[in-house]
């Protein structure tokens, strides 16, 4: 016989006492996405760009409730209104529609463009980096000389003469600019998968007899999760502002439709008469795109595990009374 202190020790999670508080021993560590969104709340810049970006969300979803009029509503009689005039908070524009009507609704359709192109860009690329970086060879060529050729074209003049032939219709716009916005995905998924398809669960999961597309859509595409969308997080402002670029040159969205790009092509006819006209949706692209940047340099710095963390003295301070055993 043993005595029970003799007895051999295994795994099992030893039981809690009875004055242990509840899961105080059992406590579940963070996951990875629990300690990014950790980091992320600490960037001020990264937080107020949200708070920016959800308030414009918020507002084009109800923007039928936030305002009377109706954007594509003309009164020649009401043009070119100061704002406060007769109710119009900003004014009316050339045609007499009222201005804050159409960035109410003009948000609607410049950030669904930006959310859009940048899910489109990050599909194809994905696609065609992931096969490219884990096949290698002959696929890979061919794929990268494709990426070469697109990046060799002027992508402007290329949007300009698509719409230009095929019309400026919604889907043709989002088309146009996905198919000349997702090369630079597919150049970072390739990195990541050039280095991760030489990883040891690689080698195990193609013992085990894991084909080739589960490798790459199961396990690696998960690993390269993060750059991606970081770069999906950037390329939303790209896209607004090439949305912007398109609709100012007249080949973006047309009336009924309104978006901050054709409020700036409409007012540049009344910059001398009205130049607040210009202001206003200019200072929309403006915000945005820079909350939207200050979103992805705050998920970068926040998914990035080489990120040198700095402690500042009240958090040292904490830290040394909670690990401490003086307690100093």
């Amino acid at each position: 016989m043993t005595s029970p202190s003799s007895r051999v020790q295994t795994n099992r999670p030893a039981k809690l006492e009875p004055n242990t508080p509840p899961g105080k021993q059992l406590r579940k560590p963070p996951g990875p996405w629990r300690i990014a969104w950790a980091s992320f709340r600490r960037n001020p810049y990264a937080m107020a760009g949200l708070i920016v970006l959800s308030f414009f969300i918020l507002v084009g979803l109800f923007a039928p409730f936030l305002t009377s009029y109706d954007p594509a509503k003309i009164d020649l009689l009401a043009a070119n209104l100061k704002a406060g005039t007769d109710g119009h908070l900003l004014g009316t524009d050339e045609l007499g529609r009222d201005t804050f009507t159409r960035l109410l609704y003009s948000s609607r359709v410049s950030l669904l463009v930006g959310f859009l192109v940048a899910l489109g860009s990050v599909l194809i690329g994905s696609v065609v980096g992931s096969i490219s970086g884990y096949f290698g060879g002959f696929v890979d060529t061919v794929f990268m000389r494709l990426v070469d050729v697109m990046n060799s074209i002027p992508l402007l003049f290329l949007n300009i003469l698509v719409l230009a032939i095929f019309g400026t219709e919604f889907k043709y716009l989002i088309m146009v600019l996905v198919l000349t916005s997702w090369m630079s995905v597919a150049r970072l998924v390739r990195g990541n998968f050039l280095q991760l398809r030489e990883m040891q669960y690689v080698e195990a999961a193609k013992a085990i007899g894991v084909s080739s597309w589960g490798i790459i859509f199961r396990h690696l595409l998960r690993n390269a999760s993060f750059p991606i969308i970081v770069n999906a997080t950037l390329m939303v402002g790209g896209a607004i502002l090439s949305e912007s670029a398109l609709s100012y040159l007249g080949l973006g969205i047309k009336a009924p439709q309104t978006s901050w790009g054709l409020m700036l092509s409409n007012a540049q006819e009344f910059m001398l008469v009205d130049p607040m006209q210009a202001v206003y949706p200019g200072l929309c692209i403006l915000i945005v795109v820079l909350a939207v940047n200050f979103i992805g340099d705050g998920i970068q710095d926040a998914l990035n595990p080489r990120k040198n963390t700095t402690l500042t003295g009240r958090r040292l301070e904490r830290w040394r009374k909670s690990f401490s055993k003086s307690g100093t």
